[in-house]
């Protein structure tokens, strides 16, 4: 399946890379808290998978680390 391309205001297409692949990240920890910031809004919640980039596995993979870090207290819930 050819990658993900999206479409710019005036319509030429552009590549739209994964950013874990791009990094070489195959497994995402809930330890490393630098990269799932990444993935978090300002108030905290998790991205969608399209405004992200990732996969639907590495979603679902960051999400129970997100979940994690947040029982652990690395990261914070959402907030207001």
């Amino acid at each position: 399946m050819p990658p993900k391309t999206a479409r710019t205001a005036r319509g030429a297409v552009r590549n739209r890379p994964n950013p874990l692949d791009r990094a070489g990240i195959e497994y995402i920890d809930y330890k490393d808290t630098d990269l799932l910031r990444k993935f978090l809004s300002d108030r905290g919640k998790i991205r969608s998978r399209r405004v992200a980039r990732i996969s639907a596995q590495q979603q679902r993979q960051l999400a129970r680390a997100v979940k994690n870090a947040r029982e652990m207290a690395l990261l914070p819930y959402a907030s207001r």
